[in-house]
């Protein structure tokens, strides 16, 4: 039995659930880049820890109020109104 944290068996299961065909030999390179890429994960176990906050600034620029149109100015490209409104297609 080897000591990889993934056997065949595994490579075949979630090709299963992604409902993929693999060969026996795609299963074995498979098996082995599955390995490789769990040891990537194991190496981020070594990065040290930061115990303090990041400090944090406001992003967002502030609002800034403006007038805004009349109902009139809005209305005034609309190819139909009606009682002030926008009027649209009926939807039936």
């Amino acid at each position: 039995m080897s000591d990889s944290p993934v056997d065949p068996d595994d490579v075949r299961h979630v090709a299963g659930l992604a409902r993929v065909d693999l060969a026996d030999d795609e299963v074995t390179e498979f098996t082995e880049q599955f390995a490789d890429i769990l040891a990537y994960f194991e190496a981020l176990d070594e990065v040290p820890e930061i115990e303090a906050d990041p400090e944090l600034i406001n992003v967002m620029r502030t609002d800034d109020v403006h007038d805004g149109l009349t109902q009139d100015e809005a209305l005034q490209n609309a190819p139909e109104t009606e009682d002030g409104f926008f009027k649209g297609p009926s939807v039936s």
